[in-house]
């Protein structure tokens, strides 16, 4: 039987906002019915139109801001609204760290029945030209004079949004949109250039086409003269990750530097990376002063990336294990520790969530972890960890229900206590919370 469409109301609502989403939307009452909004904030009346209608619950934008918050800025990016890349530009930086410590603090106390001993300083940087990874949406519009499109996509739409510039994009890529969107159109295949991913190192930036179709010896060559003219890493990927190739350069790895542990890390332009720059730079010592490794101290890593932690850790352990899912990152850690000349750190893959495999990177005793899994959490490994015995867990976290989740395990069935724990600002501008959490026997 086909789904009933249910109805959309022709007309905007006129609602008072009660409160705020865990992901930054105003929500109201109508009708019986609760209400989402993106871009109106708890005390306004506002004019919502619904954009979707779910069983219980309507979801919409606000139209119009009868009676404004005082914390209420006016959104400096020119897009916003339009483009579906932020959705809390509205509110003032200091307003969205409030709020999304908020939510750490709610989730905490519903989710894991915990709260920390100690809140942390959050951690600070710039809220624009931070974003160093993206992944920018492209569209061909033969109907508009043979258009190309290159952003994010609108909200509410499958759109690729019509933007000039980004403001929360590195500005060495932000900057260059409708250039991009120029070299896109001029060649054979504009169609068949589904997206383009985003890499900043701190010195290069590599942008690769993701081509559906091959490129012609004409495409190459003005995508090659196009990076040598803007000083960009240009590569293709006409099917997989293992497909990614470079064009114009012989370049496969770009760089970012930890100055306060001493290393390079190199990556591959679809190696996971942390989004900011900045606040990666402060986070690891952050993390590091937090898990307080002596000279004697024999460290697990775990979900480690390609040693983001693991490397600066191992300058200041007696030994670091790091374990990753994702093979290639392993090999790009054991790459990065002998360019940096670091012997004291081995890395392992293994399907953390996987409970029915051997896990010898267990053995051996550890008294101290770090944790820095994706957004659903760790809880699969947490007995195991647990039976280890270490002094200290920190726990770095972009998805704060399942930290909450996992605190819980970690508090009421393996005998640790949150000992501390905070907010990093990570994804200004998003609904995006990254926070950090310390452990303690």
């Amino acid at each position: 039987m086909a789904r009933r469409r249910r109805r959309v109301p022709s007309e905007p609502l006129e609602v008072v906002v009660e409160g705020m989403s865990h992901e930054g939307r105003g929500i109201a009452h109508a009708d019986g019915r609760t209400v989402f909004i993106d871009g109106a904030l708890p005390g306004e009346r506002v004019q919502v139109r619904v954009m979707r209608r779910k069983r219980r619950q309507d979801e919409g934008r606000a139209e119009a801001v009868l009676a404004p918050s005082p914390q209420r800025v006016t959104p400096p990016c020119a897009h916003f609204g339009v483009c579906g890349g932020c959705s809390l530009q509205h509110l003032a930086p200091e307003d969205q760290l409030a709020h999304k410590a908020g939510v750490v603090a709610e989730l905490l106390r519903h989710v894991g029945g915990v709260a920390p001993e100690e809140w942390l300083p959050p951690l600070t940087g710039p809220s624009q030209g931070y974003r160093r990874r993206a992944r920018l949406g492209v569209k061909y519009v033969p109907r508009k004079g043979d258009r190309v499109l290159v952003g994010f996509r609108e909200k509410y739409s499958p759109y690729v949004a019509d933007i000039e510039s980004c403001l929360v994009l590195d500005p060495r890529v932000g900057e260059r949109l409708p250039a991009l969107a120029d070299l896109v159109r001029g060649l054979s295949i504009p169609d068949r250039i589904a997206q383009i991913e985003v890499a900043c190192g701190d010195d290069e930036v590599g942008l690769v086409l993701r081509n559906l179709a091959p490129l012609s010896a004409d495409d190459r060559q003005a995508i090659e003269a196009f990076g040598a003219r803007h000083g960009l890493l240009m590569f293709e990927q006409p099917g997989n990750e293992r497909t990614v190739a470079p064009l114009g350069h012989t370049a496969d790895r770009l760089h970012y530097r930890l100055p306060e542990a001493g290393v390079s890390l190199a990556f591959a332009p679809t190696d996971f990376t942390q989004v900011n720059g900045e606040i990666n730079r402060r986070m690891v010592p952050h993390a590091l002063e937090l898990l307080a490794p002596t000279p004697q101290s024999r460290v697990l890593d775990l979900f480690c990336g390609l040693g983001n932690f693991s490397l600066p850790l191992a300058r200041e352990a007696r030994e670091v294990i790091g374990v990753e899912g994702a093979e290639a990152l392993v090999a790009r850690g054991r790459e990065n520790a002998a360019r940096n000349g670091i012997d004291n750190v081995a890395f392992h893959a293994a399907d953390l969530t996987r409970t029915d495999v051997p896990r010898p990177w267990l053995e051996g005793g550890v008294d101290r972890v770090l944790l820095d899994p994706p957004r659903s959490g760790a809880v699969e490994v947490l007995p195991a960890l647990a039976a280890l015995g270490p002094e200290r867990i920190v726990y770095v976290s972009c998805g704060p229900a399942t930290l909450a989740r996992d605190a819980g395990h970690l508090v009421h069935d393996h005998g640790y206590r949150l000992a501390a724990a905070g907010v990093m600002d990570m994804f200004p501008h998003t609904g995006h919370v990254e926070a950090i959490a310390l452990f303690q026997r």
